[in-house]
């Protein structure tokens, strides 16, 4: 189950969490061969609810998810904690306004944004950038002014946005990111030498925190690397794997919500990160790429 963000007005909208978690509730009740029907029927609703609970276009309750499940027969503790959490994060997610709906500018990134600040991991492959979460802010400019952000303001709303988003990865309770990353994204200069300096010094320094891996996958590793395209893979609850998968190509931005697809994307990034240097060796290969600028 394969779609692009569709976001409406209020709580009443298609969210890519209640997307998420209405998929895995539509594969349940397929694979015990249940209708929407008698689903409706054992949480006491009408079938139209489950349409809009599979398509997740309304919030879930956890007495709801609970009935059903012990209705398709789930007996996996874990997995339904799963669930409650992901829906947990999407009752919460369509609750709060964000910063990031102040910055009309930001377009289809608003949706990415607000995952953002509800995951608990992140894991990114990329081929020709340093990930955004790891930006300098003269990195984010000399971006800026070769791409679509063509006005000054423009650009430093970009900024702005990029470096508000960084704060994930600091507090109490930091993001896990864990980041591969090809060597040609190191060795493309983007700005002048020292904006490109400055960006790999900030990018080994950053290696070096706990909750922030760094690998570079070197040019000797050669081209089946899952140069298909670059993509993240959003992680929101703890127990189980439901994770989605976020994508831009040239025409969208696409966030790919289905349990299949997404083991497709995590054994790409498994097998990047195993062709990839270890941590202590990419910070020492970006530092060396850093003083030969």
């Amino acid at each position: 189950m394969n779609r692009g963000t569709r976001e409406g007005q209020g709580n009443r909208a298609s969210t890519v969490l209640g997307r998420r978690l209405g998929g895995e509730l539509h594969k349940l009740r397929t694979a015990a061969d249940r209708t929407q029907s008698q689903a409706a029927q054992a949480i006491s609703a009408t079938a139209t609810k489950i349409v809009k609970m599979e398509s997740g276009w309304v919030p879930m309750r956890d007495p709801d998810i609970r009935v059903l499940c012990e209705f398709y027969g789930v007996t996996d503790v874990r997995f339904v904690a799963g669930l409650l959490d992901l829906a947990r994060l999407d009752r919460e997610r369509r609750k709060v306004k964000g910063w990031w709906q102040q910055l009309h500018l930001v377009g289809n990134l608003g949706e990415y944004i607000a995952m953002e600040e509800v995951a608990t991991r992140i894991r990114t492959w990329q081929l020709a950038l340093v990930p955004g979460l790891l930006q300098t802010p003269e990195y984010i400019r000399a971006l800026g002014v070769k791409s679509e952000w063509s006005h000054p303001d423009e650009i430093e709303v970009l900024v702005t946005s990029r470096i508000k988003r960084q704060s994930r990865l600091w507090g109490d309770d930091p993001l896990e990111f864990h980041a591969v990353v090809w060597e040609a994204a190191l060795r493309q200069q983007i700005g002048s030498p020292e904006v490109m300096r400055g960006q790999l010094d900030h990018l080994a320094e950053m290696a070096r925190l706990p909750h922030v891996h760094v690998q570079v996958l070197p040019f000797r590793a050669g081209a089946d690397h899952g140069s298909s395209g670059a993509f993240n893979i959003v992680s929101f609850a703890d127990p189980g794997a439901l994770d989605v998968a976020y994508v831009e190509t040239l025409a969208a931005k696409v966030w790919v919500e289905g349990s299949e697809s997404n083991v497709a994307f995590s054994q790409a990034f498994a097998r990047v990160s195993r062709l990839s240097l270890s941590p202590h060796d990419s910070v020492n290969l970006i530092d060396a790429i850093s003083k030969g600028i």
